[in-house]
C-alpha cells in the first residue's frame, strides 16, 4: 500500500519542514511568470481563458529568480543522494530555471520537448503557434546513480530507444477537471505526460514530491503506479480538487505493475561460474530451441559443438553464421523433462544472492 501526504501550504514553508535526503524524485511545475498584461481575445472578440492567476504574478525577473533559487535549493536538500528532478516550463521561464539549476550544481541529463499535438492557436497572428513546452531532467549531482528504466521505456516505444521529443496531447475533454463549468486549474497537465516521466525515472514504492501540486496530476499517476507521494499546494481550491482526485485513484495491481529489470544494474554472472560451483556439470548437453544443434559443456566453462569450441555466445553465433548471439537465451537444457534456457539457472543464482 502506497502512502500519500498532501499539504495545503506554501511550498517554501513546507519544503523547509521536510527531512533532508528523503525523496527519490521531484516533479515540479512551477509558475511560468507569463507576464500577461492584457486580456487575450479571439478574432471574434470572445475572451481567451489565459493564465493570469495570482500565483503567476512576480514583480520582476529578479523576484522570480530569487523565488526559483530558493525552492530549487530546498528541493536539492530533500532529494536523496541518487535522487533526480524534473521541472517543466515554457520559453518565459525555462532558460532562467536551467541557469539556476546549474548554479546550484544539479547535473542536467536531458531536456525533453513536449510537443503538443493540439496546441492553442496564436489568436492574434503575431507569432508562431506556441506548440511545445520544455522539461529538464536533472540529478542531484554529477555522481548520482539515478534511476532510468531504459529497457521498460524501449519496450514502451516499440523496441526503439525513447527520444527526447514527446508528442502528447494537452489536457482536454473528459480529463480536464471542471469546477462550476470552468477549468478547475488553468495549467492542468495531461496524465500521459506524468505517466511517462514516472515510468521512466522511478521504481515502485519510490517517494515522489510535487511542490506545486495544482490539480494533483502527479499524485494521481504516482498512486496509480504504486509510488508514494508528497504534494504541496497553497491554493485552497486547487488543494481540494487534488485531494478529491487522488483519493479516487486505484493502484494498478502489483502483478501488472512489474517493470523490466535494468540489465546494467544486474550482477554479472559468467557461465563459468555455473560450472565451477557445480550448478552445471561438465558434459551436460545443451540444445538450441529447435534441437537442431547439440553442445557439450566443458570443464573451463566453454561449450563444444560442430567442432567449434568457445563461449556460449561465440559458439551460438558461429553455428548460425551470425555476428552475435545471446547464449543465455539460445542454449537450453533438460530439467525434469522440460526444456528451459540456461538463463533460468542464472536467474536462480541472482535471486539467491
Amino acid at each position: 500500500m502506497t502512502l500519500t501526504k498532501l499539504y495545503n501550504s506554501d511550498c517554501l514553508q513546507q519544503l523547509k519542514k521536510l527531512e533532508s535526503e528523503t525523496v527519490d524524485l521531484i516533479f515540479a511545475d512551477p509558475p511560468y511568470n507569463l507576464q500577461l498584461k492584457n486580456q487575450l481575445s479571439r478574432p471574434d472578440n470572445s475572451k481567451v481563458n489565459a493564465v493570469n492567476d495570482y500565483w503567476d504574478q512576480f514583480n520582476s525577473f529578479k523576484h522570480y529568480d530569487e523565488f526559483t533559487y530558493e525552492w530549487l535549493s530546498e528541493c536539492k536538500r530533500v532529494l536523496k543522494k541518487n535522487g533526480a528532478l524534473w521541472v517543466i516550463g515554457s520559453y518565459h521561464n525555462i532558460f532562467r530555471v536551467g541557469k539556476i539549476l546549474q548554479d546550484l550544481n544539479y547535473w542536467i541529463l536531458n531536456d525533453v520537448i513536449w510537443n503538443k499535438k493540439n496546441p492553442m492557436p496564436n489568436f492574434r497572428g503575431t507569432r508562431l503557434t506556441n506548440a511545445h513546452e520544455t522539461l529538464i531532467w536533472a540529478t542531484k549531482s554529477e555522481k548520482s546513480k539515478y534511476t532510468f528504466n531504459y529497457h521498460s521505456m524501449k519496450t514502451f516505444n516499440d523496441d526503439k530507444q525513447l527520444r527526447s521529443d514527446w508528442s502528447i496531447a494537452i489536457c482536454n475533454g473528459s480529463e480536464r477537471i471542471q469546477n462550476n463549468s470552468k477549468k478547475a486549474h488553468s495549467t492542468q497537465k495531461p496524465e500521459a505526460l506524468l505517466y511517462r516521466v514516472i515510468m521512466c525515472s522511478t521504481k515502485k514504492n519510490d517517494i515522489i514530491l510535487d511542490p506545486f501540486m495544482g490539480s494533483g496530476t502527479t499524485g494521481a499517476v504516482a498512486k496509480k503506479l504504486g509510488r508514494n507521494f508528497i504534494g504541496i499546494e497553497k491554493d485552497k481550491n486547487h488543494f481540494k480538487v487534488a485531494e478529491q482526485r487522488i483519493a479516487k485513484i486505484k493502484q494498478i495491481q502489483d502483478n501488472f505493475n512489474n517493470q523490466m529489470s535494468d540489465k546494467k544494474n544486474e550482477k554479472r554472472i559468467p557461465f563459468g561460474y555455473l560450472v565451477e560451483t557445480g550448478i552445471v556439470e561438465p558434459g551436460l548437453d545443451l540444445f538450441d530451441p529447435k534441437r537442431k544443434y547439440k553442445a557439450k559443456v566443458m570443464a573451463d566453462g566453454s561449450i563444444y559443438c560442430n567442432k567449434i569450441q568457445g563461449s556460449i555466445h561465440k559458439v551460438g553465433a558461429e553455428i548460425q553464421n551470425l555476428p552475435s548471439c545471446n547464449g543465455w537465451s539460445y542454449w537450453h537444457f533438460n530439467i525434469e523433462g522440460k526444456i528451459e534456457p540456461i538463463d533460468y539457472l542464472r536467474k536462480k543464482i541472482r535471486d539467491s544472492i
